[in-house]
């Protein structure tokens, strides 16, 4: 098993485990389509070198902010 799996210091450095399940899933389809890694492979899997790419920081998730406020659906922005 991956060793920065087993730690809680993965979670947390992307603020849950959503979105570090959405960053994973969204690298490992960009290595797997031909994207270069940006840590050096020494023979490691792609999902070993997706997480060195995220514990080094090479990586991170954004959301696009008008993408958020369509989520939280109509009247949201509205103060109660």
């Amino acid at each position: 098993m991956i060793e920065a799996l087993k730690s809680d210091a993965i979670v947390e450095k992307l603020g849950g485990r959503f979105k570090l399940t959405a960053l994973i899933q969204r690298r490992l389809g960009e290595i797997i389509e031909g994207a270069r890694p940006l840590v050096d492979r020494n023979g490691r899997s792609d999902l070993e070198v997706v997480i060195d790419e995220i514990m080094q920081d090479k990586i991170t998730l954004e959301m696009d902010p008008a993408l958020i406020e369509k989520m939280r659906g109509p009247g949201s922005s509205k103060k109660r």
